[in-house]
């Protein structure tokens, strides 16, 4: 990949690193904003999964409007906003106030994954687009790692207030760099021209298939299903994760919030670095027709299955061996989602189409993610324990496994007479 793609990749890396760790910033705050405002977990549940109600509503509208608009005033707009929200919840003086900052956060949110899919078609080609997705996606473990440690350190020194002052400011550091360097392939100085024809000549623009038709005529491809259910699937497990992990440690571990920092951290970490290694083999692996012929998708259900070893949670009783499922699970997940969204773009027909069908890809994973925290916050307080929680999870991503394997066999085109079938 040379340089230019590099620095893409880079930018969208940091992009969702930042987002998440606007996410994470409230799950390891949890306990103390919990004591100030008397929140039952069943309440944090609820506030946990806040900024994912309307993270739902608006992925498919941003992915409409970064279709009409383009890339860059779309991800400066949303980033500025989200941040904007996070600075907010700062300065929130009840139950009611976070909440609503919180559904703040996620409608800025929302733009992200939409956005970053369009970047990726733009900028790379298709026998680089699996690493790309999967170094995009890996920011959203990039980001509950150092987000841990950042709002961790600054809460236990400046108390929860601070942590999301700290987490807020540094979205409008990333967004400063954004507007100045950020540009399509066509339009920027930061590209040679030697790489410029070759992003032009390799992406693929010209569809395979002809009509258009928009959202609903792409609803009638069983494969973007397919891409829905499997993203659910793996986005459940993430949120269970993104969500409670921090909480699960201090209730059966008796972590403080410092500790909980850093253990939270190094699963994600890991996760990282896994996830980059995986995303490399998989374009190795995958070469011309054999990518747009949707074979990906042997990769998604692989890493599925690696990441459903946290059914053995409930019985480990060792902290390290807790902290090692968890860390095969993330990097299995983080994979699985990535790989998912250039599974989506392998088999994309109309480039045009690329905003609306990563919203909608991106809407399954979170309509699954915003039940996560809700179920959990009522399996905790009806249980007094943890283990459903990872049950369901693993179970799930056991499911989504075979969903991949078996409905996404088709081209997904704005077209109902597109009838060719993959092995």
């Amino acid at each position: 990949m040379r340089s230019a793609r590099f620095w893409v990749c880079v930018l969208l890396f940091t992009g969702c690193t930042v987002n998440y760790i606007d996410r994470v910033a409230l799950s390891v705050a949890a306990r103390p904003i919990a004591t100030e405002f008397h929140i039952s977990p069943v309440g944090m549940g609820y506030l946990f999964s806040a900024f994912l109600w309307t993270y739902l509503v608006f992925l498919i509208p941003w992915g409409i409007v970064v279709d009409r608009l383009g890339t860059r005033p779309v991800v400066g707009f949303g980033m500025a906003f989200w941040s904007l929200a996070t600075l907010a919840t700062g300065l929130a003086g009840s139950f009611g106030a976070v909440f609503a900052t919180r559904l703040a956060m996620g409608f800025g949110e929302a733009s992200t994954y939409p956005a970053g899919g369009r970047v990726i078609r733009e900028w790379i080609p298709p026998g680089e687009r699996g690493l790309a997705t999967v170094v995009f996606n890996s920011g959203g473990y990039a980001g509950p790692a150092l987000g841990a440690i950042l709002v961790a350190a600054v809460t236990s020194a400046l108390g929860w207030r601070g942590g999301f002052f700290a987490a807020g400011a540094v979205g409008f550091v990333w967004l400063a760099i954004w507007l100045a360097w950020f540009r399509t392939p066509e339009q920027s100085r930061h590209v040679s021209e030697a790489e410029r024809a070759h992003i032009l000549r390799e992406r693929g623009d010209a569809p395979r298939g002809g009509g258009g038709g928009g959202l609903p005529a792409l609803l009638r491809c069983p494969s973007l299903w397919g891409l829905f259910f499997t993203q659910g699937s793996a986005v459940y497990a993430q949120y269970l994760f993104l969500t409670w992990m921090p909480s699960y440690l201090q209730a059966t571990r008796h972590l403080t919030i410092l500790k909980t920092g850093f253990y939270t951290a190094l699963p994600y970490l890991v996760a990282v670095v896994g996830t980059m290694l995986i995303g490399r083999v998989s374009d190795r692996l995958l070469r011309g027709e054999v990518v747009s012929a949707g074979r990906r998708r042997r990769m998604v259900a692989a890493m599925m299955l690696l990441s459903a070893v946290i059914l053995a949670v409930p019985w480990v009783a060792s902290t390290g061996l807790i902290l090692l499922l968890f860390t095969v699970s993330l990097t299995g997940i983080a994979s699985a989602v990535g790989l998912n969204i250039a599974l989506l773009n392998d088999l994309l027909v109309d480039p045009g189409d690329s905003g609306r069908a990563n919203g909608f890809l991106v809407s399954g994973g979170n309509l699954f993610g915003l039940l996560a925290p809700i179920l959990t916050g009522y399996v905790v307080a009806g249980s007094g324990s943890y283990d459903w929680a990872f049950l369901i999870a693993g179970l799930l991503l056991l499911c989504g496994a075979t969903i991949c394997l078996t409905l996404t066999r088709r081209p997904i085109a704005a077209i109902s007479h597109l009838s060719i079938h993959y092995a």
